[in-house]
């Protein structure tokens, strides 16, 4: 059985073995005919988790953060202040974790919270001025590590590959896609 004789090799697989083996098995045993799709989904996947994960783990966590942290530090220093629910559906978070998030951030000194005007249940997000300058010091550092990963493309391959992301994401509405706007 081919099954058997893959599973034997699953020491020997790196990502892009297998997903010629996901290819393969998904195809042949399983009829599934759209390789091109799952590959497509597996890499762009991939390449997001290896990026995110470096910059929370080179910029980030040494000085204490959490990627998830930053990304709320981020749209509420550049659309700031702004109210909680606004602050999840530009991170791509839960109302919830921005809820948690903003504890933290507010007992760290980073983040204020203060009642909306028109809606006294709404809570308003903006940074402190402790929060703006660290978001400066620490943007400065990320926004060098994102030069180290974009140069490894031209120019025109950087805009190519954003306008490509742009077309996949914008067309989501031609299908039924679950999850956060």
């Amino acid at each position: 059985m081919a099954a058997d004789e893959d599973s034997g090799d699953a020491a020997e697989l790196d990502f892009w073995s297998f997903v010629d083996l996901a290819k393969r098995r998904l195809a042949d045993e399983y009829g599934f005919r759209h390789q091109l799709a799952t590959e497509l989904l597996l890499t762009l996947n991939r390449a997001a988790n290896i990026v995110t994960y470096d910059l929370e783990a080179s910029v980030h966590r040494p000085r204490g953060r959490s990627w998830s942290g930053f990304r709320l530090l981020f749209v509420t220093w550049l659309a700031g202040p702004l109210e909680a629910k606004k602050a999840a559906e530009l991170t791509g978070m839960s109302r919830a974790a921005v809820s948690n998030l903003a504890k933290t951030q507010v007992a760290d000194g980073l983040l204020e919270r203060m009642p909306a005007e028109r809606d006294g249940r709404s809570v308003l997000l903006s940074l402190t001025e402790r929060g703006r300058q660290e978001m400066v010091e620490l943007f400065a550092e990320q926004n060098e590590r994102e030069y180290e990963w974009a140069t490894v493309l031209t120019e025109a391959e950087q805009r190519i590959l954003v306008m490509l992301l742009d077309k996949l994401v914008t067309n989501r509405d031609q299908f039924d896609v679950r999850g956060r706007n």
